[in-house]
């Protein structure tokens, strides 16, 4: 009995491994772009890689749980929760691509854009209208084509409406 749990963890772990291996990159640069870390040099990404192994973790403790659900997709699902969460208590980005954008603006724009997340997940994922998500999202493409730095009010986007 105590052989096959071995072999079972040996497996679950090995699969992680994969998991990590084949996504691990894109989830950094996810996490990266949600926290507006700058990513050069290296290992100025603190707070994402973070945000990100907390993320794995959760995702790691449900692996046997998770039955036939796409392990990116609740990986990415972790970061976006996480995020949110830390977001307010860490309201000023250190810089990086989308430092100009508030929190959920951030939020928003990397799950619609660069995770090409649909309208009405992002929606039910944030807790938040459709419509609202449209905005959000219509905002900060604005506010990124826009010249000159931009910085968000301390508690701006994120403590008007989203829930953790």
């Amino acid at each position: 009995m105590r052989e096959r749990q071995t072999h079972r963890d040996r497996l679950r772990a090995q699969e992680f491994e994969a998991f990590v291996a084949g996504a691990g990159g894109r989830l950094l640069h996810t996490a990266t772009l949600l926290t507006a870390e700058p990513t050069a040099p290296a290992g100025a990404n603190v707070r994402a890689q973070r945000l990100l192994c907390s993320a794995l973790a959760r995702t790691y403790a449900e692996w046997d749980r998770l039955r036939g659900e796409d392990p990116y997709d609740r990986t990415r699902q972790e970061l976006a929760v996480r995020f949110a969460r830390e977001a307010w208590r860490h309201r000023h980005p250190l810089g990086g691509v989308l430092g100009r954008l508030a929190p959920l603006e951030r939020l928003v724009l990397v799950l619609r854009l660069y995770e090409e997340v649909g309208e009405d997940q992002t929606a039910a994922l944030l807790g938040l209208p459709a419509d609202r998500i449209r905005a959000v999202c219509d905002r900060s493409i604005a506010a990124m084509r826009s010249p000159g730095p931009r910085r968000p009010a301390a508690g701006s986007a994120l403590a008007s409406g989203m829930a953790p």
